[in-house]
């Protein structure tokens, strides 16, 4: 074939090509929307629905002011206004980690290491529960948070609550008098309504909707999407994986694996206060020879609704997230902005320094080197974190965020130095 011919004829074989591929991913978005049909358009399970009145109910806590819901707003993609909440009989303690999103946990397991010795699954920031079940239990006897003193003390509450005849025609009559019991079934239901209901998990943002065809990104987001990707620039996409599931569920954007940062600490926290080694305090992980090695990781959040958060990373160190590419671009070409010295990780506690990650693209470089992203790089891939947006929250990313409602420094450092409990409340 000449030439011109067999060039002509690989245009034609790229044009056709391109279109082909968004057909493809299009046809497996529609193939696994089929098969999890979202649950707004169907009908809560009796279960479900008594874990909707069991989230949103603060006569359940020690105070009466705390729900579940109080913490994990709806508007905010089920996260945080805060980041640190404030919780305890009196609504006196405030927590030392930041408020993670309840969104898109449903297919989450516990915590495990793969074929590589990787750790992966787990909820909160540590991992150490292995359920959403697990997970939901918690906050009602943690003594920062709704604090209840035992489990029997939250099954009264649930004996006299309005949809008591509703808990009592799914799990019995006499579910009272089995504590132990009746506490897991309230727990059970707050699972079902998390997993049923599709506000925790819709796949209705930009992104999903230009991966079904139906919307385009436009020339920022792509540049940002391309960055997000590229190995040798962001590589956001290293850890917060950007592919659909095996069974064609659409990306999570995050791999649910552990990873030591180096998020800076305050010069005061890092003199006072006790050190969070992370996953490393896990059973699974403490008893492994090379546990050291995870301490100071923590786990990796999903991406989705990053951008209508009001803290970011586990100690809910900064509130921007602008600042947070930055940080992941700058914090080894330019540790005084972020550790206030020129030493690098100067801001992290030396004994969790060797198990930072410095590996991994956009790590590595020594201080005063050209950082890998450029501004309009960070710019763009910001651009692109906000297509990850559900629909619900997108008025909220178009707008400036609202002041977050935190409590003053003052009263911030009261509470958390009076509260024995607040390091691993979350």
């Amino acid at each position: 074939m000449p030439m011109q011919g067999l060039l002509s004829h690989r245009s034609r074989f790229v044009i056709w090509l391109a279109p082909a591929a968004v057909l493809l991913c299009a046809l497996a978005w529609l193939a696994w929307h089929q098969v999890h049909k979202p649950i707004h358009t169907q009908q809560l399970s009796a279960q479900a629905q008594l874990g909707h009145h069991l989230f949103h109910d603060t006569s359940l806590s020690a105070s009466g002011q705390q729900s579940c819901a109080s913490c994990h707003l709806k508007e905010l993609g089920h996260a945080s206004a805060r980041g640190l909440e404030i919780g305890g009989p009196q609504m006196q303690f405030t927590g030392d980690r930041n408020t993670p999103s309840l969104r898109y946990l449903w297919r989450n397991t516990g915590l495990h290491f793969d074929e590589e010795g990787k750790a992966s699954g787990g909820f909160f920031w540590d991992g150490r529960s292995d359920s959403l079940n697990a997970q939901a239990a918690e906050p009602f006897l943690n003594p920062a948070e709704m604090a209840n003193p035992d489990k029997a003390s939250v099954v009264a509450k649930l004996s006299h609550a309005a949809y008591a005849a509703q808990f009592e025609r799914l799990f019995g009559k006499d579910i009272w008098q089995h504590t132990d019991k009746a506490f897991d079934a309230m727990t059970q239901a707050l699972a079902s309504y998390q997993t049923e209901d599709a506000d925790f998990h819709p796949f209705d943002s930009v992104f999903d909707r230009v991966s079904q065809g139906k919307a385009s990104f436009n020339a920022q987001q792509q540049r940002g999407w391309e960055l997000f990707k590229d190995p040798e620039k962001g590589n956001c996409a290293a850890c917060h994986t950007a592919e659909a599931d095996k069974d064609g569920t659409p990306p999570l954007f995050t791999d649910n694996s552990y990873d030591n940062l180096g998020v800076p600490v305050s010069a005061k926290r890092l003199k006072n206060q006790a050190i969070d080694k992370g996953v490393c305090t896990h059973p699974l992980v403490s008893a492994r020879a090379d546990a050291h090695t995870l301490c100071g990781a923590f786990k990796v959040p999903s991406l989705r609704n990053v951008a209508v958060r009001r803290a970011f990373f586990h100690n809910a160190a900064m509130t921007d997230l602008r600042e947070v590419i930055a940080f992941y671009a700058t914090r080894d070409t330019d540790p005084k902005r972020w550790y206030g010295t020129n030493k690098p990780l100067g801001g992290v506690h030396p004994s969790l320094r060797p198990n930072v990650n410095r590996d991994e693209v956009p790590y590595g470089q020594k201080p005063g080197e050209r950082a890998r992203l450029i501004e309009q790089d960070i710019d763009d891939l910001l651009a692109f974190l906000h297509t990850l947006t559900d629909a619900d929250l997108q008025a909220i990313t178009a707008s400036p965020p609202v002041a977050i409602a935190a409590p003053s420094a003052a009263a911030h450092a009261g509470r958390r130095a009076a509260n024995p409990v607040a390091l691993n409340n979350r």
